[in-house]
């Protein structure tokens, strides 16, 4: 069997492949309803089933690229080649979907829909190979969950930079085209973001620029080393889909991974809604230009990170499943709590805290558990399909967002959220509070009575782990 230790190199340069992912996604999952709603033009209703429809849609197509990347060799292997070929073609659609055209509301409507599954689905050609390569870069459980902590680190660190940097940069392009979006160096009650569609262009561009360098370092710093125990290249699509399916692991680590997206989807959306009808303190942090809002998420990313990096070692202590439980309970419970806090920014900013805090250790504990399953099902089925694998989860992820920002959209139309008025009635504000604290909470139960159901323990996974690496020490 062919084993060479991860080098700290590789584990940094595979990091960087999610903390390009992470500064576009978290674009799309706290800033595209605004966007959609305040400066592109269409109803948050309207808005809320396009994101709906369009990653149902490219949820499925999920699957095809993690099949087609299960089958796809190269002088660099299987799956780090799609972050050369789509490092480019990311960044370049992720403008296009930013940027505003003189159409009609139909026309908007329909170059909304086009460019934002157009977006997806490029999405899903580099992030489900990116993915996969946890599942070949090591056959260790434990170095797999190291990797996957720098993963999940560097994705906080790229959210991070994507907080500190959007809304000055929208502010800044904005004002240089004439239309500045506020004076930073007084209190204003303005919305928290420039509305000018020439800002948002820029801003997404310069963050794109970052993306397409951070994917190729990601590429000529990682490599590939695991090989399956059994390489038959006469494996069928429908089989593979076969055994998938009856992969009964997988269907609950799908479904509690779902719920767990689910949970942060809805409270990001709906966060620059709530600090703007409901928090209403007007705030500019000297220099940078930050408001409350992106204070609130910097706050939250920080203790994010905190979680990754302490996931490791509570999950050794404890074992994976415990931790996510427990973490999804703590999450599900200070949730509650939330709703019923004083409007007061130290409250807030305390909570926020707390529940990013446990929301930090679910996300790396997930790609882990994932690439158990990988292993789990090529011990039953002699064949490994990471991309398949790995591909169903990042499914999930995007289903969560989709419903997550569905439900964001449709919940703040029922109750009557109007773009057009500075302030919004008591039962739009009323919704808003469901959907940051409520909302959540229960996604979060949801979460914690799947994992109860999943079958792969700290010692079954050894027993895996062992019995694979005697089959392939027999094949060398």
């Amino acid at each position: 069997m062919k084993t060479t230790t991860v080098t700290l190199k590789e584990k940094i340069g595979y990091g960087f492949g999610d903390m390009a992912s992470s500064m576009f996604w978290k674009i799309f999952g706290m800033y595209s309803l605004f966007f959609y709603t305040d400066v592109f033009g269409i109803t948050a209703a309207a808005a809320g089933t396009m994101f709906l429809v369009a990653r149902l849609w490219d949820s499925v197509f999920d699957l095809f690229v993690g099949i087609a990347a299960d089958r796809t060799k190269t002088r660099w292997g299987r799956y780090r080649p799609y972050l050369l070929w789509f490092a480019v073609p990311f960044s370049v659609m992720g403008v296009i979907t930013f940027f505003v055209p003189d159409f009609g509301s139909t026309g908007k409507l329909v170059y909304a829909y086009i460019t934002y599954s157009l977006m997806m689905i490029v999405y899903s050609l580099i992030n489900v190979p990116y993915a996969s390569l946890l599942g070949v870069m090591s056959s260790n459980p434990q170095e797999r969950n190291i990797l996957s902590s720098y993963r999940m680190s560097f994705a906080f660190i790229g959210s991070f930079i994507t907080f500190m940097l959007l809304q000055p940069l929208v502010d800044m392009f904005a004002s240089l085209e004439g239309k500045a979006a506020v004076d930073v160096t007084k209190v204003v009650t303005e919305t928290s973001v420039s509305t000018s569609p020439i800002g948002w262009t820029l801003a997404v561009a310069s963050i794109g620029v970052l993306c397409t360098i951070l994917f190729i370092f990601c590429f000529r710093w990682t490599r590939e080393r695991v090989e399956p125990v059994n390489e038959d290249e006469n494996t069928s699509v429908k089989q593979d889909l076969k055994n998938l399916f009856h992969n009964a692991p997988w269907w609950i680590l799908v479904g509690t991974g779902l719920a767990a997206l689910l949970f942060n989807a809805v409270r990001d959306g709906v966060a620059i809604y709530y600090f703007r009808d409901y928090v209403q303190f007007a705030y500019r942090m000297p220099v940078t230009g930050w408001d409350m809002t992106t204070i609130y998420f910097l706050v939250g990313q920080a203790a994010n990170l905190v979680g990754v990096i302490l996931a490791p070692v509570l999950s050794s202590k404890y074992g994976k499943k415990r931790t996510y439980m427990l973490a999804m309970a703590g999450a599900a419970a200070l949730s509650v709590v939330f709703y019923f806090i004083p409007n007061e920014l130290g409250w807030i900013l305390l909570l926020q805290t707390l529940i990013s805090l446990c929301a930090g250790y679910v996300l790396p504990l997930l790609w882990s558990m994932f690439a158990d399953i990988v292993d789990y099902q090529e011990l039953k089925t002699n064949r490994r399909a990471s991309g398949l694998i790995f591909s169903s989860s990042s499914m999930s992820q995007k289903l969560g967002w989709a419903l997550g920002a569905a439900l964001t959209g449709w919940i703040l139309s029922i109750f009557k959220y109007n773009p057009h008025i500075a302030q919004q009635s008591m039962d739009t504000i009323f919704g808003e509070r469901l959907m940051i604290s409520i909302l959540p909470a229960i996604c979060c139960i949801i979460a914690f009575l799947g994992m109860m159901a999943y079958p792969l323990s700290e010692k079954k996974v050894k027993e895996i782990t062992a019995e694979l690496d005697a089959k392939r020490a027999q094949k060398d």
